[in-house]
């Protein structure tokens, strides 16, 4: 078999491994109401799963990065097939609230040791031209398990009963380990085998010299400033903004939910490619998806409910430019980190998106409480609290690009200034024409 084909081999089992972990992500989402009865739980019990799963899944990233480099993906990615596998049986099975909690603690605990790991393996089997594209292509075919959690899933929940589908999603978590166990594999045939295992003190100072190279903490702050409004507005909530604070149906909701993920589908790889072609322009990038954001929403917030139907869809346009923007963050960490801590350095990136999403789901919610429930006025009240979220990641960005910069420098990497690069551009376009 072609090493090539041997790669992409390699990936899809990776990726089959990542869409079945975000089909148990998300698979409680789809169940609340079939949830709420089977467990007595009152709507803020059910809420606060969400909230304690992004925060295991935070918690855990650095974590994970350290057992990463020490252990390698596909041990890691084994373990997370078969935490989530065991985490669904008992979801099916059990009926009582502190039972059901625990499950899904342990579905963040194996989702949390996926993808990071995934993306390890894509960074060795690649060349590193590829790697920015495989990266977007991976954090976005991953998304498909969020259908196979809406409709076969929900369809099972619905027709077969609560127990038959929670099985079912264990029994795809199976099948992934199997695959990870089959084909899987850390490193391509005759590549340098991997260090020794580490001693704890090694771990920590791989850890402390991740940290201290701003380009693992420019990646933080990309990952933060880019992830969270996207991310807040599909996870939870979009829906009730656009039905109760713009008057929208749900019907409509869930197809500008639609619009969001396929446009998406078409941003990452556009992403991918210029981070590969352009790998001293990526804060840019990021500088301007994190500046439209902000501003579509400032827009958006300024104009009396019911917003422009076009309006409204341009938001859910440019936030469905924040998830490929958000991958740049692990591109720096691959970049700027040599092999043996770069799932160290993913993990402190992982951290920044989740905490930034986390941050705004809470504030979203207590600013609502406070403002009056689900009202279009409370509403734009509450959304407002992104706005400081922007402005603290842009200001990391802006700070560690510099020190960034600097180090590069030092290396004798010298980045031009941005005029400077585009009309050597031009120049090079001319030339070859």
């Amino acid at each position: 078999m072609q090493s090539s084909q041997r790669a992409y081999l390699v990936w899809s089992a990776g990726l089959l491994a990542y869409i079945v972990a975000v089909l148990q992500r998300s698979s409680f989402g789809v169940a609340g109401l079939d949830a709420a009865e089977r467990f007595e739980a009152t709507p803020t019990v059910l809420a606060g799963f969400l909230v304690l799963q992004l925060l295991v899944y935070a918690a855990l990233q650095v974590p994970v990065g350290l057992l990463l480099d020490r252990f390698g993906a596909r041990a890691m990615v084994l373990a997370g097939a078969v935490t989530m596998t065991a985490a669904q049986v008992m979801v099916a099975l059990v009926t009582s609230l502190p039972l059901a909690i625990v499950a899904r603690v342990l579905v963040g605990v194996g989702d949390a040791l996926t993808f990071i790991s995934v993306l390890s393996v894509v960074s060795v089997w690649f060349p590193a031209r590829r790697v920015p594209l495989m990266t977007q292509l991976t954090a976005l075919l991953g998304q498909f398990g969020q259908v196979l959690s809406a409709i076969p899933l929900a369809t099972l929940l619905h027709g077969y009963g609560w127990t038959t589908a929670f099985l079912a999603a264990a029994a795809a978590g199976l099948v992934a380990g199997i695959a990870v166990l089959a084909v899987f594999r850390d490193r391509p045939p005759g590549s340098p085998a991997p260090a020794t295992a580490a001693t704890p003190r090694e771990v920590l100072d791989g850890l402390k010299d991740a940290w201290r190279h701003p380009g693992t903490r420019l990646g933080l702050w990309t990952h933060a400033g880019t992830q969270f409004s996207g991310l807040v507005f599909a996870l939870l909530w979009g829906v009730p903004y656009l039905v109760a604070g713009q008057g929208m149906s749900t019907t409509g909701a869930s197809v500008m939910l639609t619009v969001l993920v396929l446009a998406g589908a078409v941003v990452g790889p556009v992403f991918g490619e210029f981070t590969a072609r352009h790998p001293l322009r990526r804060s840019w990038l990021v500088l301007s998806v994190i500046g439209a954001t902000a501003l579509v929403w400032a827009v958006v917030l300024l104009v009396p409910p019911p917003a422009p139907l076009w309006l409204l869809v341009l938001l859910v346009l440019v936030l469905a430019a924040n998830g490929p923007s958000s991958a740049v963050g692990f591109d720096y960490a691959r970049t700027f980190n040599p092999e043996h801590r770069r799932g160290t350095a993913v993990g402190i990136v992982n951290v920044g998106g989740f905490t930034a999403s986390l941050t705004t789901t809470l504030l979203v919610g207590a600013v609502l409480g406070l403002a009056g429930g689900y009202t279009p006025e409370a509403f734009r009240i509450a959304w407002l609290v992104q706005f400081p979220i922007w402005a603290v990641t842009t200001l990391g960005v802006l700070a560690t690009r510099r020190k960034a910069r600097r180090v590069m420098a030092e290396e004798g990497t010298v980045v031009p200034p941005l005029r400077e690069a585009l009309r050597r551009n031009r120049r090079r376009r001319r030339d070859v024409s």
